[in-house]
């Protein structure tokens, strides 16, 4: 009898070391809904366009899983020296191992980069090479000596497939609209109570009123002058959040040059000067709003571009969700309802692996029990 070919898992320094169609073939398989953080073509701008490097504290470590020489898995991996553009905040478990006399950075991360957006990460079509790829991962992390292995913003099947296999299963909370079967915005405005059908309506009004125009530019549409002022609204938003704007330039080039047609710019003009803009991604079935900005205040805007024009896309097109990014208490009084998203944790140092563990599954009671509360919340009508 000739044993079964052993499993190898090794580490890439670029994704491009790995391939396009290799990678895609893994990512977004023929049947499953399109995700488009996890295409090659988004990956490699983010390398490519020097976002995702080295330098910036992301160091591509991509992972393969290969059995008899066939490709079987693939991980999105970076080495990080910081936890900054990842949106699931650990500065608790540095601060912790600090005081404890470890070494937190470097760490490994299973993400997109500067993406909070819920995906697949372990890149297999079977469970059980699932599970190799989360076990080598780990292992991969001891090799390193680095603090632990980590994945960001996981499919709840990966979430329990890495706790059962020993990994510190995380909950976060963000808000997503899911359609209903509302068919159109009156058919979603039915949905809600009075007052809260009252208030959105008034705020909607309030910019239908003034002087601006609301386009929707996706495709070969996307222009120049279109990527120019969203640079602008990009790097004014990311100063005042981040210290300094994650993506450079030349990565809005190549996601308009590469991604075009998963590309939506939702712009406000007034003449044809863009005051303030809202890019978004477009999957399978689901719209990912990203980043927004403007060049002067306008009442009700922001939620205008990221919220209600993205709800009026989305059922236009027969999309099923709309994912707004992270945080955001305010987007449920705006029909975006409270969902958890997942990370995972492997801890290097069995001590700093038990105390991390004990302290997610304290915290995890706590964000199920606010994402419950807020969940009584949201402005649909209660039904009998």
């Amino acid at each position: 009898m000739t044993d079964a070919p052993a499993a190898t898992i090794e580490t890439h320094a670029s994704i491009a070391e790995i391939g396009r169609k290799d990678w895609d073939q893994l990512a977004n398989p023929e049947g499953e809904p399109y995700n488009p953080f996890i295409a090659f073509d988004f990956l490699d701008v983010m390398e490519r366009s020097g976002s995702a490097r080295a330098e910036t504290g992301w160091q591509p470590a991509h992972l393969t899983l290969k059995t008899g020489g066939e490709l079987r898995g693939v991980m999105p991996a970076y080495l990080k020296g910081h936890s900054q553009g990842e949106y699931l905040f650990d500065h608790a478990f540095a601060d912790a191992w600090a005081r404890a006399g470890g070494r937190y950075y470097p760490k490994l991360l299973s993400a997109v980069p500067f993406t909070p957006a819920t995906g697949r990460r372990v890149l297999a079509p079977s469970t059980e090479d699932r599970r190799l790829l989360l076990a080598g991962y780990a292992q991969l992390a001891e090799r390193m000596g680095v603090s632990g292995a980590n994945i960001n913003f996981l499919s709840e099947e990966e979430g329990a497939l890495a706790e059962s296999l020993g990994y510190a299963l995380r909950f976060g909370e963000q808000f997503h609209f899911e359609d209903e079967g509302f068919g159109d915005w009156e058919g979603f405005l039915a949905a809600l109570s009075s007052r809260k059908r009252k208030d959105l309506r008034k705020e909607r009004a309030s910019v239908a009123e003034s002087d601006l125009t609301i386009e929707w530019i996706t495709g070969s549409d996307i222009e120049e002058r279109h990527l120019d002022a969203f640079w602008w609204f990009y790097q004014d938003t990311g100063a005042r959040k981040w210290g300094s704007p994650y993506l450079t330039r030349s990565a809005f080039e190549m996601l308009a040059e590469r991604l075009a047609d998963r590309l939506l710019f939702i712009l406000a003009r007034r003449g044809e000067e863009y005051v303030a803009g809202a890019m978004n991604m477009i999957g399978g079935d689901t719209l990912y709003g990203r980043y927004w900005g403007c060049t002067e205040h306008i009442p009700f805007l922001h939620f205008e571009l990221c919220y209600y024009q993205a709800i009026d896309y989305a059922l236009a097109h027969g999309l099923t969700r709309v994912e707004a990014g992270a945080q955001g208490e305010h987007k449920v009084a705006r029909g975006y309802k409270p969902v958890a998203v997942r990370s995972v944790h492997k801890m290097t140092d069995p001590r700093f692996h038990e105390a991390v563990a004990d302290y997610v599954e304290r915290e995890r009671e706590a964000v199920g029990q606010e994402i419950a509360f807020m969940a009584e919340h949201t402005p649909f009508r209660k039904t009998p």
